[in-house]
């Protein structure tokens, strides 16, 4: 006779059913809260994993005010360490930084600056009004030796009041409404006065800042070895506790340093991301004011005819350029701005549609019916010898016989520094903090790719009139955008597509890594690894 257990057990009834049904219920419920706090713990920041970045430019110093590093191209190892006076938060507008404040009087002539109280750079040295004075006073002396934006910044200042410890009072030769915007950038990156020795300038400088990040290491054009400043101002909650910027130009090696752990963050090519998807990889592409052009010299071969540069323009097939080497991360674009910019003009796409046989018809009207030959400078990483490739196949088409001239990445300023070097000089660019410095620094007399002076005098005539327009006027909006058209019906420069960053990284490994749109580059300054992420 079989024992109750046992008949229970071989012989199973309604209620049994229902007890297993339960049971797993309980199992299946259990497994998912396993699941999802598993996920959770994922999304969390390991703060003592440092993020390591592999980049496709360096930086040849740690000098904000450097020429070198005037460019957006390199900026993320200077966002960490150096924190400026205005902080441009990512939308690219002006908020408190090391000064907790500040006021304009009526006629943008007057800028009062109310600094922060109890911040120290990285050395201990305390940031007050005579830290801003040594630094305003080491970059007025350097002058033409300095980046455009710092030039710039101090080419505009009349006299510079210092009340206490804590009151910087700034007159201006002429009304500006972008100074703030400068003092968010370069211009206002604070170094240590400690390291301000009398002359001293790019390799020469420690990089002793105030920002969230403190030098550890920093190997010129191979990397920058940071960590975490635990007395920053603005506290490390949140913060990683490392952070590694690796200069690697080719791309492949980039992504390699990815796939074999060395990097736990890179910027690839675009052409490289279906092989990176197909590795497992999540790709992240983050929008930005940015764009692939060609800078022109006008004073240098044939480029000062207009006919010329209008070949040029139509000779580019930007729809293909876009699809063949991007995979979807850009577009066609004649003009400077974003579609998301306001000063972006709708009637400015397609201003020069490719037209091989209109493009040979404008040199031979020029005087070139055999063809013209031309020199671009590139600069020696993976993706801009794809798209100079690109475009040198576009030109023999028509009769531009164009020569790359190929120079390592920080060598980029002999474009513009005399003796000028090329015709022209084919890259990407990020914009600066703010907008009408970048439509100066392309296009505009002086600016710094615009070695052969400006396309149209109207340029430089709106120009004057948006600097003198607070960047809450809104008529500077309709002023900004005569000033695209003219840029575009001059053929100041040429637009060729838009370009986003494009990242890759192990999935879900990367938090807080958002476009930083006052910059061709974005801030890694609150980007952290997620937990239990492994390179």
């Amino acid at each position: 006779m079989d024992s109750p257990r046992r008949a229970r057990h071989v012989v199973p009834n309604e209620t049994n059913h229902g007890n297993t049904g339960i049971m797993r219920l309980l199992a299946w419920t259990m497994s998912l809260a396993l699941l999802t706090a598993a996920s959770a713990r994922a999304a969390e920041p390991n703060l003592n994993t440092p993020v390591i970045y592999y980049d496709m430019a360096g930086n040849e110093t740690l000098d904000p005010v450097e020429p070198q590093n005037n460019s957006s191209y390199s900026h993320e190892a200077l966002l960490a360490v150096y924190e400026p006076l205005i902080r441009l938060n990512d939308a690219g507008d002006p908020e408190p930084g090391l000064v907790e404040s500040w006021t304009r009087n009526a006629d943008l002539t007057e800028l009062t600056l109310k600094l922060r109280k109890g911040v120290t750079f990285h050395d201990g040295t305390p940031f007050n009004a005579e830290a801003v004075k040594r630094n305003f006073e080491r970059m007025t002396a350097l002058g033409t030796r300095a980046g455009t934006t710092v030039i710039e910044t101090f080419k505009l200042i009349d006299s510079v009041e210092y009340r206490g410890e804590d009151v910087v009072h700034i007159k201006l030769k002429k009304p500006s409404g972008q100074i703030e915007f400068w003092f968010g950038a370069n211009a206002g990156m604070m170094v240590s006065p400690a390291a301000l020795t009398e002359g001293v300038i790019g390799s020469a400088l420690k990089p002793i800042g105030a920002g969230p990040f403190r030098v550890k290491n920093f190997d010129p054009n191979v990397k920058t070895l940071t960590t975490r400043f635990d007395g920053y101002w603005g506290g490390i909650k949140g913060r990683a506790i490392a952070f590694e910027h690796h200069y690697v130009p080719d791309g492949r090696a980039r992504l390699n340093a990815l796939r074999s752990g060395q990097a736990n963050i890179a910027q690839i090519d675009p052409r490289q991301i279906p092989e990176a998807k197909g590795a497992g990889l999540q790709i992240q592409m983050t929008d930005k004011n940015a764009l692939w052009l060609i800078y022109t010299n006008l004073k240098k071969g044939p480029l000062g005819d207009i006919r010329v540069r209008k070949a040029m323009a139509h000779a580019i097939d930007r729809e293909a350029i876009a699809e063949a080497l991007t995979n979807g991360s850009a577009r066609a674009t004649w003009q400077m701005w974003s579609r998301a910019s306001p000063f972006y003009v709708p009637e400015l796409e397609n201003a020069y549609p490719y037209d091989p046989a209109k493009a040979k018809a404008l040199l031979a009207e020029a005087g070139y019916k055999d063809g013209i030959d031309l020199t671009d400078l590139v600069l020696n990483n993976s993706e801009y010898r794809q798209m100079a490739e690109a475009l040198q196949a576009n030109f023999a088409d028509v009769g531009i016989r164009m020569k790359l001239d190929v120079v390592d990445v920080s060598q980029f300023t002999q474009f513009y520094r005399p003796p000028t070097r090329a015709d022209m000089l084919m890259g990407r660019y990020g914009g600066r903090s703010d907008p009408i410095q970048t439509v100066h620094e392309i296009v505009g007399t002086g600016g710094s790719y615009a070695p052969g002076g400006v396309a149209s005098p109207r340029i430089d005539e709106l120009l004057g009139q948006a600097r003198a327009m607070a960047a809450t006027d809104p008529r500077r909006v309709g002023v900004m955008r005569d000033l695209a058209r003219e840029v575009v019906t001059s053929v100041a420069t040429i637009p060729m597509i838009t370009r986003s960053n494009v990242y890759a990284y192990k999935p879900g490994c990367v938090l807080n890594l958002v476009p930083y749109l006052p910059s061709g580059d974005d801030r890694f300054n609150d980007v952290t690894i997620a937990a239990g992420c492994k390179n």
